[in-house]
């Protein structure tokens, strides 16, 4: 299997990486981005990418994949609705729509968020941007579109926010995620929850497109599960 990655230096995309070049039947890795990753291994290709809006010159480069895992998002704390959408909408569809058009049998996995509205009209700002941005991926001839809508998730294996109210969240929440998370499995993912739940889709697809967090953790329980040997006397 053939995997793009975009967002792979974010604390989600991280994570997703990371899961990516540990699973044996991932041939190749390639994130697409503004700048490196700092990983190194012999099946990860770093495509740089300084505008994410067009990517006419480097279309040759982003053909033969059999999944993306589009992990590329900003909060919108403090932002208005037109600059959101610009980073949101209009940035996830553009590349969306350049992939569709070279691979027609890829499957395309979109990190999205608990709470996202489909109607498109809800009072929630971000909530009705990212439901237009689901709707309109939904419409694309992809093989298959998977719309992940994560709560809080705790990062593990060094996968680290950029963004530093997140940053500080985490490091004074960092005893009391694990926790949580054991107590409340269905509301609390990790990042290798994501990643591994994301290989499950790309592998196999899933029963719906919205994927919430009870359904992002069946996956990932799911695909970490031993295979049963079924000639086992």
């Amino acid at each position: 299997m053939k995997v793009l990655i975009f967002g792979a230096t974010g604390m989600v995309g991280q994570g997703v990486l990371r899961e990516c070049l540990r699973a044996p039947d991932v041939e190749v890795v390639q994130t697409v981005g503004r700048t490196r990753t700092g990983q190194l291994d012999p099946r990860l290709v770093e495509l740089i990418q300084p505008d994410l809006m067009d990517y006419r010159a480097v279309e040759a480069s982003l053909t033969g994949f059999d999944a993306c895992f589009f992990c590329l998002g900003v909060s919108s704390a403090g932002m208005q609705e037109a600059d959101y959408a610009r980073l949101t909408y209009d940035l996830t569809l553009a590349a969306a729509r350049t992939l569709a058009g070279l691979n027609p049998h890829m499957t395309f996995v979109y990190v999205s968020g608990a709470g996202t509205d489909s109607t498109e009209t809800g009072r929630s700002m971000w909530a009705r941007v990212k439901g237009k941005t689901e709707n309109a991926l939904q419409r694309l001839p992809f093989k298959g579109v998977y719309l992940f809508r994560p709560g809080v998730i705790e990062p593990l294996n060094g996968a680290r926010s950029k963004t530093r109210s997140y940053r500080l969240f985490y490091t004074a929440a960092r005893f009391l995620l694990p926790m949580l998370r054991a107590l409340f499995p269905n509301h609390i993912l990790s990042t290798e929850d994501i990643g591994q739940a994301m290989l499950a889709v790309a592998r196999h697809g899933a029963p719906k497109a919205v994927l919430e967090v009870a359904d992002i953790r069946a996956l990932s329980r799911a695909a970490s599960e031993p295979a049963l040997d079924l000639h086992a006397s």
